[in-house]
């Protein structure tokens, strides 16, 4: 055994260079695993090295693969010898792309790629990161709690969603075809937040950035936020865990209207929260910003959607009750904080 596979065996994060993936690195790490991830540019793995070590206070000893979600190429090289496979990665774009396809595709030729080379090499369990969108796009708000029974109607919603349910729906028929469902677990995450590493980034993230660089007033748009470490955690059990094969799992703490968060940042950090907007803004208003504005044109859809999620599952499966949310609010804007004043 080298050093780099670890007492427990060695995972495959792809996406080690993201918000989730880094955190994912980290926690493995911690618990005596060895770590591969995959990269589309070689030269990021000396950041990402550097970012995890510091963070786990050693070197990680991380290996690092070149390998593309639209290409074929490294797939089996990078999955080679692992016990397990974390597939995390997938292509994310804050504003409606022009053609579906550039979400849609990548992301579900991707996780075919991935897995079937995990199949391949004989793993004993993938873990992939899906989404809620891909289980509350019905066209209209539900009303009650979402469950892992319900599926998002493609026709309904916008590229994102789209992608994040094809390729759910992919991996499922693969496994299904191949006979191995019980080799594959799926998480479901809401919008993720929690202390951030130097070079993290996220939507999520990027909203708790402009509360807290002020804002003449927010959108009546909410979400069900979680913690990247619940998240984490959630992927790690239902990679341990015999009896999560073959399931999916929502990740997800309360739901809170973006004024709600404001009002929490306002009075749980006062001092660096001081911008924080304090009103809402009608959705005419919105609708003139998303014209300039990417990233808030992505959300008009959302404007007075209210969604819940019913996460027994995982807290009975996997043993992973999320964390408070004022928590959460309060570490991510405390890391974002000093990560701009070092």
């Amino acid at each position: 055994m080298t050093a780099t596979e670890g007492a427990k065996g060695t995972v495959l994060v792809t996406g080690g260079s993201g918000f989730l993936g880094g955190r994912v690195i980290v926690d493995l790490l911690e618990r005596g695993y060895g770590v591969r991830t995959t990269v589309r540019d070689a030269a990021k793995g000396p950041r990402i090295e550097e970012n995890v070590s510091a963070e786990v206070g050693r070197p990680a000893g991380i290996e690092f693969f070149e390998a593309d979600l639209a290409s074929d190429e490294g797939w089996a090289e990078a999955v080679e010898g692992c016990r397990y496979v974390l597939h995390i990665a997938s292509p994310f774009a804050p504003s409606k792309p022009k053609d579906p396809q550039e979400l849609i595709r990548p992301a579900v030729d991707g996780a075919t790629r991935v897995i079937t080379a995990a199949l391949d090499a004989g793993v004993e369990r993938v873990v992939m990161t899906s989404s809620v969108a891909a289980i509350r796009g019905s066209g209209t708000p539900k009303g009650d709690a979402y469950t892992e029974d319900d599926w998002t109607n493609v026709e309904t919603v916008a590229a994102y969603a789209q992608s994040k349910t094809l390729a759910e729906e992919a991996a499922w028929s693969l496994v299904d075809s191949r006979g191995e469902k019980e080799k594959l677990a799926v998480i479901n995450p809401s919008a993720i937040l929690g202390p951030v590493m130097p070079d993290d980034d996220s939507f999520s993230l990027e909203g708790i950035q402009r509360l807290l660089d002020g804002m003449p007033g927010v959108p009546r748009i909410g979400f069900s936020w979680v913690d990247v470490r619940d998240v984490s955690a959630a992927h790690i059990a239902a990679m341990e865990k015999p009896e999560a094969g073959g399931q999916r799992f929502i990740a997800s703490g309360p739901f809170l209207w973006l004024l709600e968060v404001s009002e929490i940042l306002r009075e749980k950090m006062p001092d660096i929260a001081k911008k924080a907007p304090t009103r809402t803004v009608p959705k005419p208003v919105v609708r003139i910003l998303g014209i300039f504005d990417p990233g808030v044109r992505a959300l008009i859809g959302d404007i007075g959607w209210r969604s819940d999620f019913d996460t027994t599952r995982a807290e009975t499966v996997l043993g992973v009750k999320t964390r408070p949310v004022e928590e959460t609010i309060v570490d991510c804007a405390k890391s974002l904080a000093e990560r701009a004043n070092p």
